[in-house]
């Protein structure tokens, strides 16, 4: 039940992608001089149509056992966070597909296609998730979508499908209603700083998030 569940969630996420703005002054040469203000310090760098880049310190830990913790999670946000772009990735190409398709037979017909799919592609590798895995997978899908895993249900089920997968997944202590907040809950902080610095070192391929995230704000409100 557990591996069908992240199947299911594999299929029935979507992605809004969005640009992050930077902030840029011209110099007296014409090359766009963009400026980061990076912990209390401003950081010019000439660039031209380039990403923003945040510029983040060497990790510091108040204990050996907050630092075993973050590693842990380090270790399990990037193992789980390819499954959730993947997700945005499927969903959002078969929602585009769908829209082509107007007989609710052949609907369904391609949605248990692109499943079945995806079981052959992912399934050894799903199984061996563990119960805090399956969490933070479920957290990163509300990163990527905007909706939680419960709300993807049912939007593509009944409801009371949605409350049977809730019920079912508590079992395995996941919950489907679970989101993704870093401005509200420590750990969805740690997970965001992982992410961050594991696509700055091109560990992990970057998706934009459903929603903007302002890391650098979101730092300094757990700094203060």
């Amino acid at each position: 039940m557990a591996k069908y569940l992240i199947f299911f969630l594999l299929i029935t996420s979507g992605a809004r992608a969005q640009i992050i703005s930077e902030t840029s002054e011209t110099a007296q040469d014409s090359t766009q001089v963009l400026y980061y203000i990076v912990e209390g310090d401003t950081i010019a760098r000439e660039a031209i149509n380039l990403d923003e880049v945040y510029l983040l310190k060497k990790l510091e830990f108040g204990s050996q056992t907050d630092r075993r913790r973050y590693l842990i999670l380090r270790r399990k946000t990037r193992k789980v966070y390819p499954y959730a772009k993947l997700a945005a990735e499927r969903l959002t190409t078969m929602t585009e597909r769908l829209k082509t398709i107007e007989k609710k037979s052949d609907r369904r017909r391609y949605t248990k296609r692109i499943q079945k799919y995806i079981e052959g592609e992912f399934s050894e590798k799903l199984k061996k998730l563990t119960h805090t895995e399956g969490q933070i997978l479920v957290k990163l899908i509300h990163r990527q979508t905007g909706r939680t895993a419960f709300e993807l249900v049912k939007e593509l089920r009944t409801g009371w499908r949605a409350f049977w997968y809730n019920t079912t997944a508590s079992f395995f202590e996941i919950s489907l209603k679970e989101e993704y907040q870093p401005f509200d809950v420590k750990e969805d902080y740690l997970i965001e700083d992982i992410l961050q610095r594991s696509f700055q070192d091109y560990i992990l391929e970057e998706q934009k998030p459903a929603h903007k995230i302002d890391f650098m704000e979101l730092k300094s409100h757990w700094n203060n």
